[in-house]
């Protein structure tokens, strides 16, 4: 019959079972091998640091007198940071499509054969540098009987590659510049700007209680364009800072020298019965020397970027800076270029007065 032979055929050809898709199968592997690839590759990093927006303090806050009257300002003076970290392929890709980010190479942030502990040393002490002449410049305007004292230069460690690598040794005490005696860390450094890139300088060091003059053929700085460079990290032996009053500041670790010019503000807003601020929100960044020079700094651009975050109206850059800080300025926020600690002031002099908010009823 019909039916038995439909029988037989099913007997000896079973019907298949029905097989679902294979996609899930082939998202799953995908994703275990792109999971994998993150695995392996998130540990390298690429010969990048990215810099990016760092926090923002409010200068008068840091700052502690004791022996003389303060001010509070009715505004707002911000010293500015940037954030910096080693970055992997991903981050690196990552930067490329982020406008407030820069990658840059990272000899130029931290010198071939530096650690990292030895950069955040160098880094702290800058920044303790910067305070000192801060409070020198600040104290000084305001008629206070100041003055920085020191027993010698001394070479605390050298840039390998530098103009100095193999001239200079560290331990070696720099008594004079082109002649003219030193004392002090940033008088070595005013004497040696005020060379030009590729000009020759002499020197005269001791090296184990033996003088000698050397001489070092001036290369440009890897951060600060158009500055010449020695090379060498300075250190003042046994500075001291004479002031007649008690001044405090804490650096929140923060490190490197361009809040110089901010302290130092800060501090003469305090220390004025006039309020320099006005009412206005202000930052600003750049190093102050004991000449009242404002010197360029690096990451201006995320600076000016912090700044713009906390709702500055103004920000104050070195003029060599201010090309790049434009680059990341908007319509909400003024960048002044400043030389000298005398711009700023000239500055803040003819700053309008933030009219006050009268409460209705």
């Amino acid at each position: 019959m019909d039916t038995g032979t439909i029988d037989t055929l099913s007997e000896e050809h079973p019907a298949e079972p029905a097989r679902g898709p294979r996609w899930p199968y082939v998202l799953v592997a995908t994703f275990l091998a792109i999971g994998l690839v993150v695995m392996l590759l998130w540990p390298v990093k690429v010969p990048y640091v990215a810099l990016s927006p760092g926090p923002v303090e409010r200068v008068p806050d840091l700052i502690t007198v004791d022996g003389a009257e303060t001010y509070p300002p009715t505004g707002d003076l911000y010293l500015l940071t940037v954030g910096l970290r080693d970055v992997n392929v991903f981050e690196y890709i990552e930067a490329q499509f982020d406008e407030e980010v820069d990658l840059v190479d990272r000899e130029r942030v931290r010198p071939r054969g530096v650690s990292q502990e030895e950069q955040k040393r160098t880094n702290l002490e800058a920044m303790d540098g910067s305070i000192e002449a801060a409070m020198f410049v600040a104290l000084s305007r305001l008629g206070y009987d100041v003055g920085f004292e020191g027993d010698g230069v001394v070479v605390l460690d050298i840039v390998e590659g530098s103009p100095s690598d193999g001239v200079l040794e560290e331990g070696d005490i720099v008594s004079e510049v082109e002649g003219t005696p030193v004392e002090i860390t940033d008088e070595a450094a005013a004497i040696i700007r005020s060379f030009e890139i590729g000009d020759t300088i002499t020197l005269s060091i001791v090296r184990d209680d033996r003088p000698m003059d050397v001489e070092i053929t001036l290369a440009p700085h890897p951060d600060l364009e158009g500055e010449p460079m020695v090379g060498v990290l300075l250190d003042t032996i046994n500075l001291t800072l004479s002031v007649p009053i008690e001044v405090e500041v804490d650096s929140r670790n923060i490190g490197g020298p361009s809040a110089g010019m901010m302290y130092a503000v800060s501090l003469m807003d305090l220390l004025t019965p006039e309020d320099l601020t006005k009412g206005h929100r202000i930052a600003g960044t750049g190093t102050i020397s004991f000449d009242e020079t404002v010197g360029a700094i690096g990451g201006v651009r995320q600076k000016v970027y912090a700044a713009r975050a906390v709702g500055a109206e103004i920000v104050f850059v070195p003029e060599s800076n201010y090309e790049d800080a434009l680059t990341a300025a908007g319509d909400d926020i003024l960048i002044v270029p400043v030389t000298t600690l005398q711009d700023v002031l000239d500055f803040l002099e003819a700053l309008q007065p933030v009219p006050e908010v009268v409460a209705a009823g």
